[in-house]
């Protein structure tokens, strides 16, 4: 086996919030040499760790705000969030769903805490991953992809020692659920105390993963507690996981896209021009048109 080395192992920063609905760690970029270049083609992670919310009879999240020049992709652990954008697309995430919105051009979108349950209250629990676009698709028509837990592909471990659950990408000959303009592997790997799953991805490949529940080994050495971020090193193609608690784990490896990244706000682009012109399209209301 060709092992992949772990570069770091990032614990939780401080949280801050998203609005009023999402409580978060930032994970990408961070100070910790995980910047938008090293990560590439994942350029922002946020991680919304467990953290109940009490009832509420106005839902909590963010209002209308705008994007350009990549996707959006929200995966729901814990509670249910509600999604309107001005393309017309609307849907509403729950456990085990994945929302995956292409911005490209241009989009105005909210999120919020779906309706129901902002008013039963419960613990709420998320990852939001920005993933990138080439210069070539950054200005292509919007679009977005509803993934429900049943439409995502699952590779079964023996003896029912855990699953994979394929979102994008490919394990073991099973094909994601999301379309995706790059090579992205994204994973849910959801491991029984004592499960093991071996993963081999490309070395140039930016490889990463994040304990959402329960404690790992990562190649039979280092132990990572869960809340905390794995950035491998871009050399070796193999890694081993396994739980040393009953655990959740989210694994992300993309090729990376290696074009200039000029980013501002809600806007990522390759120059700073074309920055002024989003910023500009914003204002003339190129985006379109949501309520709050």
């Amino acid at each position: 086996m060709n092992k992949k080395a772990i570069e770091i192992v990032v614990a939780p920063r401080e949280p801050h919030y998203v609005g009023d609905g999402f409580r978060v760690h930032n994970f990408i970029p961070s100070g910790f040499r995980l910047d938008m270049k090293r990560m590439d083609p994942f350029i922002l992670m946020d991680y919304n760790s467990p953290f109940y919310f009490p009832p509420s009879d106005a839902p909590r999240g963010v209002s209308v705000h705008p994007h350009r020049g990549f996707e959006t992709v929200t995966i729901a652990y814990q509670g249910k969030v509600a999604h309107h954008d001005s393309s017309g697309n609307s849907g509403v995430i729950e456990e085990g769903d994945v929302q995956w919105m292409t911005a490209a051009s241009g989009i105005l979108h909210k999120e919020y805490h779906e309706e129901g349950f902002s008013k039963a209250g419960g613990y709420f629990q998320m990852v939001q991953l920005w993933v990138n676009l080439p210069a070539k698709d950054k200005m292509g028509p919007p679009k977005y992809q509803g993934i429900t837990n049943s439409q995502v592909n699952k590779y079964h471990l023996k003896d029912d020692m855990g699953l994979i659950e394929v979102i994008a990408g490919e394990y073991e000959s099973i094909l994601g659920a999301a379309s995706t303009f790059t090579p992205v592997n994204l994973l849910n790997v959801k491991l029984q105390e004592g499960g093991k799953a071996n993963f081999t991805f490309p070395e140039s490949y930016t490889t990463a993963l994040l304990v959402i529940q329960g404690e790992i080994k990562v190649n039979n050495q280092e132990t990572v507690p869960t809340d905390h971020f794995v950035l491998f090193e871009n050399n070796g193609t193999d890694f081993i996981l396994e739980a040393t608690q009953k655990a959740v784990v989210l694994v992300l490896s993309g090729a990376p896209i290696n074009e200039p990244i000029a980013a501002q706000g809600p806007f990522v682009m390759n120059t700073k021009e074309e920055l002024t012109e989003a910023i500009k399209d914003y204002n003339l209301g190129k985006f379109g048109s949501l309520e709050e």
